[in-house]
């Protein structure tokens, strides 16, 4: 126990007097760099050249570190260029399938001269609140609803392709049912062979093409639009590109990017006029008097009697 005591005892002033060294040691080196002189600077020039490279294993983590902030810098700029890239795709994208249904319409109207084309439909915008879907069931909310005129079965695009369909209206909201929904059944028309199919989902990316009348007709990049049969949707509606998946079947690419539904176009689309009266088609019945034969004309079987 007495050796213990005057081990502690010495501990303490042994301690003070290494950190009183300690410190002076490092005013001894602060005052050796700080001094302007010859002697001094080759002095320092010395213990540089003899003492810092000996410190090159020292600085090893440093510098790796300081090439792992380098690296995440620059990976953080290829992304925001990256996400960049894929908005102006996007914009691209639909620029492009603007131009082709501008040419379409064009080369139609120039074939067709005072053609009347159909009424351009318009367009209620909402926001997605939420996506309310499930592993079977694929919809999205919508913050628009019957305020503001929203119908059950109107069709819904992302801008460029289309979406869905309304499947449900609240005063204030509405759901749209995708089309990778496995309920989801829609009339398509492939081009240029002009083609006559179902879309048909199945909760996959790209839902497969049914009742297809000749396949060998139609090939992987043919686009996809509405047919506009059954009045489900309006025609000529972007849906996508033709792909064959992985089981060999005739599946579309769809054009809305389902990754990034920020925004939907919901269309208004009024049913299609029925004509139940004959009209003018069927002359009306002459008058008695333009019935009668005027004098002097008979018929030759009256001459000849």
């Amino acid at each position: 126990m007495a050796r213990q005591r005057d081990s502690a005892d010495y501990k303490g002033p042994v301690r003070r007097v290494l950190i009183a060294m300690l410190l002076l040691a490092l005013a001894a080196l602060f005052l050796i760099w700080r001094i302007d002189s010859p002697r001094v600077e080759r002095f320092r020039a010395a213990f540089i050249d003899r003492v810092v490279p000996n410190f090159d294993w020292a600085m090893v983590p440093v510098t790796k570190l300081s090439g792992m902030v380098e690296g995440f810098q620059s990976y953080a700029n290829l992304y925001e260029q990256n996400q960049d890239l894929r908005r102006e795709l996007q914009q691209m994208k639909a620029w492009k399938e603007a131009a082709v249904q501008l040419e379409q319409q064009n080369a139609k109207l120039l074939a067709q001269n005072q053609v009347r084309l159909d009424p351009k439909l318009t367009t209620v915008s909402g926001v997605v609140l939420a996506d309310a879907g499930s592993p079977f069931r694929q919809s999205v909310l919508l913050n628009v609803g019957a305020r503001d005129g929203i119908v059950d079965g109107w069709a819904t695009t992302d801008g460029l392709g289309l979406v869905g369909r309304i499947s449900g209206v609240g005063q204030t909201t509405s759901r749209v049912l995708l089309l990778t929904d496995t309920s989801s059944r829609i009339p398509v028309t492939i081009q240029p062979s002009g083609q006559k199919a179902m879309l048909v989902g199945d909760n996959s990316a790209a839902p497969p093409i049914d009742f297809l009348e000749s396949p060998d007709e139609v090939r992987p990049g043919d686009r996809v639009v509405s047919s506009g049969d059954g009045g489900v949707f309006p025609a000529g509606l972007l849906v996508g590109q033709v792909a064959q998946g992985t089981d060999r079947r005739l599946r579309v690419r769809l054009s809305a990017d389902y990754q990034r539904l920020e925004f939907l176009r919901v269309l208004r689309s009024h049913p299609a006029e029925q004509i139940t009266e004959p009209g003018v088609l069927i002359p009306p019945p002459l008058p008695p008097l333009l019935m009668q034969e005027p004098e002097g004309l008979q018929l030759d079987g009256g001459a000849n009697g």
